[in-house]
């Protein structure tokens, strides 16, 4: 009997494994404390192995280096009911001292991001590098809450689930503030 018993729930228990994997990102790996994909005042270039998406972005900010902020990244794979990437490109850049908005284009998920920083302005311009699914990612799309409410404050934002995703991004400058 319990033999009969185990051939019927294995099944079940494999493909509710395999469903909660597509539905629950565990704990994010950022690397040591220490590993930032930049240093102050310094550009970077960082991208997600194909067929992964930013799920995870953490940011710590210094007035004395230059208003400038430390980034790091996670990536975790898409998930299967999307597909495969079809395509992938980098978006127009976000010029620094300026306020900007922008989503990737062509319904894509951000990837990845470059970004450069500039001494006269204090900020730094950013570009997207973004990845189109062969199928679609759902259209309801809206501003996070979970930003610094300051442009001090330390960031650590995680998409929990599956069904989330950074499509894009949007900054304040002050020329007050830098």
């Amino acid at each position: 009997m319990n033999i009969f018993l185990l051939c019927v729930f294995l099944p079940l228990v494999t493909v509710a494994w395999g469903q909660y994997s597509d539905y629950y990102y565990g704990p994010y790996n950022y690397g040591d404390n220490d590993e930032w994909v930049n240093v102050y005042r310094q550009g970077f270039n960082f991208q997600c192995p194909h067929g992964q998406v930013i799920v995870a972005v953490r940011s710590v900010f210094s007035k004395k280096e230059g208003s400038d902020r430390l980034w790091n990244y996670a990536c975790m794979p898409a998930p299967q009911s999307l597909g495969e990437p079809t395509e992938c490109w980098w978006e127009e850049i976000n010029r620094a001292g300026t306020e900007w908005y922008q989503t990737c284009s062509n319904n894509g998920l951000v990837a990845g991001f470059q970004s450069q920083y500039f001494p006269s302005v204090l900020d730094r311009e950013w570009q997207f590098y973004c990845c189109r699914y062969s199928r679609r990612c759902p259209y309801s799309c809206w501003l996070t809450t979970e930003y610094p409410g300051h442009y001090g404050e330390d960031m650590d934002m995680m998409m929990y689930t599956y069904d989330y995703y950074i499509r894009g991004a949007t900054t304040t400058f002050s020329a007050v503030h830098r």
